[in-house]
């Protein structure tokens, strides 16, 4: 199974949609709550290429971008294949 990252905030609307997502193709991942830890956040910009938004996603590495990018894949077909990887 793939390894799934994903970085997040409280109260975030698009994170819990996100995590919702993923949560119903039976993925576990690993969330990182960048709400108090700055430590965190420079790390999340840095592999996400300097996007602030949350939540900013990973499969395998991969920055798959925000709620919406992973739902876009999904809609597309193209994540149930990088899951399974």
């Amino acid at each position: 199974m793939a390894k799934v990252e994903i970085y997040t905030k409280a109260f975030c609307p698009y994170c819990v949609r996100a995590k919702g997502l993923l949560q119903s193709k039976g993925t576990q991942f690993e969330e990182y709550d960048i709400t108090m830890d700055s430590a965190k956040r420079q790390e999340m910009l840095g592999r996400a290429h300097g996007q602030t938004t949350v939540p900013q996603i990973f499969i395998d590495g991969r920055h798959i971008g925000g709620s919406d990018d992973l739902a876009a894949l999904d809609a597309q077909g193209g994540l149930d294949p990088l899951l399974a990887a």
